[in-house]
């Protein structure tokens, strides 16, 4: 297992690499006319697809949906573990180890969320944060279908989660299973940011500059684990092309 993500973790990083010259920009989307047309496949694919399916999820009790929810974080708690180790966060890393160990077992395989409930407060970390906090470029802003908003170096970070998630190595789970968790989860987020998202959507003058911008400072918060600073805030004045909302 150990050197089967080694090798991945060398891909990634140098996938990422070569994708960016390290420059920042306020956009950093070389690619926007392929990168606009996919957004609009993956609007289409959620209108007639996905939101209706979110929608239905809807109908499902609270306390089932919030006990799946649970039970796929706790699946991700291991990936999140990794990256905290990787990052020298060791506060972090120990609550993500109690947390994984308290909802695993009081929690019943993670299906209820004690942990939280004792001040210990679920974080998510990926490998593409992890490469951010090394250094490694962003590379350019990416838009697929399905997967979303993403870059070189988060792309590459998502692949090697699946070498370091302990489900990639368990005998009955297969290419189906791996989809399905992943669909479900998708679902489940969808389901939750359904107005959320029709609001933004109403809102914008440019829907995909506005995604574009939200992704970028997001992830951006999610590298600093939450703390913002000062000198990297955008000017104002460049956001020209982005509606206020």
């Amino acid at each position: 297992m150990f050197q089967k993500s080694l090798l991945i973790i060398v891909a990634a990083i140098s996938l990422s690499a070569c994708a960016g010259n390290g420059t920042k920009s306020l956009n950093n989307d070389p690619f926007e006319r392929s990168n606009r047309f996919m957004f609009r496949v993956n609007v289409q694919l959620d209108n007639y697809i996905l939101k209706p399916v979110a929608k239905g999820y809807l109908y499902v009790p609270s306390p089932v949906r919030r006990s799946v929810r649970n039970f796929l974080d706790n699946l991700a708690s291991p990936v999140t573990l990794v990256n905290d180790i990787l990052q020298l966060e060791g506060k972090r890393a120990s609550t993500t180890a109690l947390r994984l160990g308290i909802n695993t077992t009081v929690g019943i395989f993670g299906l209820f969320d004690p942990a939280k409930r004792l001040g210990l407060e679920k974080h998510d970390e990926d490998f593409g944060q992890t490469m951010a906090t090394w250094g490694v470029p962003e590379g350019p802003y990416l838009f697929t279908p399905i997967y979303g908003p993403s870059s070189p170096r988060e792309f590459s970070g998502w692949i090697v989660g699946w070498g370091f998630d302990p489900m990639t190595y368990q005998d009955d789970w297969g290419l189906e299973e791996a989809i399905g968790r992943y669909a479900i989860d998708g679902i489940g987020f969808r389901a939750d940011n359904i107005s959320v998202l029709d609001e933004i959507e109403r809102s914008s003058v440019d829907f995909y500059a506005t995604v574009r911008s939200l992704y970028q400072q997001n992830r951006a918060s999610e590298i600093a684990n939450g703390v913002t600073n000062i000198d990297d805030l955008p000017d104002i004045d460049a956001l020209d092309d982005l509606d206020d909302f």
